[in-house]
């Protein structure tokens, strides 16, 4: 009897390597003027302006579990796609990747994308300091669940350096950049995540866990890396009214966007390019990091508008010039959302953001 055939899927074409970005100089022309400190050492959460720090990225004491400090309760959930009624879902096919518009190399052609049901967790962290009930400020990250960050609120609120707050760490819905889910979420120039979050997690949030959210957009913070990062700002410039609080490591003000959007043709990178600087100026504080080795034409289109390093540079210029609070740091022997920066710097950062809170 001969061999049965066994029956065999085609495997999918690799993705093209990406290109070793290369090590940028923050005294580049067209950069902005910088401080530089002394390595190891962090900027003064009691400042505004440009920073630049490293090589040496070692880890805030903050960022270790310290004896004798309360620990906050972590707790997970799920939420489903199928019972969102801003985001049901999709995912592009495996394998397969969008090409960039021939006839604009700003735009990116998906054609693989479908409808398809997601999964996220949302950790949820409460502070022991918490009085059940009280209304709490809060902080929202994406990417998450983001065990520096409980571990640094630990420590920081027993220290009395950010006030008593809950962090909901939301994942996201699969995937990464045009044509997912993740960058539907993430990537998108509207209100429309802030939204999913408000009208769809935050009441899960209070809940499940009797907690009680502020109202006072003062007392919301939003963070997150890469697109994660840019979702923050996002999710500020569009509903002030609810964030004025942002942290961002290697923030993707990028041109990301899929579906392209005629109003935002540029994606993030329209920040810098036109919308902080032609709108009056928002209540918003923010803090953001990129590194030295920061991503670069991370994909096929060649419009322009994909070094990290350089959308953030401008982000710095067009902020001082309409007088934000901000903070920019620039590391050294840095990659892209750097673990190690995160670990050295996301203390400070912390405080930074919240600098002033309470204070009215």
């Amino acid at each position: 009897m001969g061999a049965l055939a066994v029956a065999q899927t085609p495997s999918s074409p690799p993705r093209p390597r990406r290109p070793t970005p290369p090590t940028r100089d923050p005294h580049s022309p067209g950069y902005v003027a910088a401080t530089e400190l002394l390595d190891g050492r962090v900027p003064s959460p009691a400042e505004d302006g440009n920073f630049i720090i490293g090589p040496t990225h070692n880890p805030a004491p903050e960022m270790t579990v310290q004896e004798g400090v309360p620990q906050g309760t972590v707790t997970e959930f799920t939420m489903e796609s199928k019972d969102s009624k801003i985001y049901p879902g999709i995912a592009r096919e495996p394998g397969t990747f969008g090409k960039a518009d021939p006839d604009d190399p700003a735009k990116m052609i998906v054609t693989t994308s479908h409808p398809a049901p997601y999964s996220r967790r949302v950790t949820v962290y409460v502070p022991k300091q918490y009085v059940p009930g009280t209304e709490a400020p809060f902080i929202v990250g994406a990417d998450g669940p983001d065990k520096m960050l409980f571990t640094a609120l630990d420590n920081l609120i027993a220290q009395k350096r950010v006030p008593v707050m809950i962090a909901i760490s939301i994942a996201n819905g699969s995937g990464d950049a045009q044509g997912s889910q993740r960058g539907l979420e993430y990537d998108t120039m509207s209100g429309l995540y802030a939204e999913f979050v408000e009208t769809e997690v935050l009441p899960l949030v209070e809940q499940k866990f009797n907690v009680k959210l502020t109202k006072d957009p003062d007392g919301r913070a939003t963070m997150g890396g890469s697109s994660g990062g840019s979702c923050a700002l996002i999710m500020a410039w569009y509903h002030p009214e609810w964030y004025h609080r942002v942290l961002t490591y290697s923030g993707t003000y990028v041109n990301q966007q899929w579906p392209s959007n005629p109003e935002t043709p540029h994606g993030a990178w329209e920040f810098h390019e036109r919308l902080i600087p032609n709108s009056p100026v928002k209540p918003i504080r923010l803090w953001m990091e990129v590194g030295d080795r920061d991503n670069l034409n991370a994909n096929v289109m060649r419009d322009n508008m994909h070094d990290w390093v350089v959308a953030n540079e401008n982000m710095a210029k067009v902020l001082a010039a309409k007088g934000y609070h901000y903070q920019f740091v620039f590391a050294r022997n840095a990659g892209h959302t750097d673990r190690t920066v995160k670990q050295q710097t996301l203390p400070e950062a912390l405080e930074y953001v919240w600098a002033g809170y309470g204070k009215k």
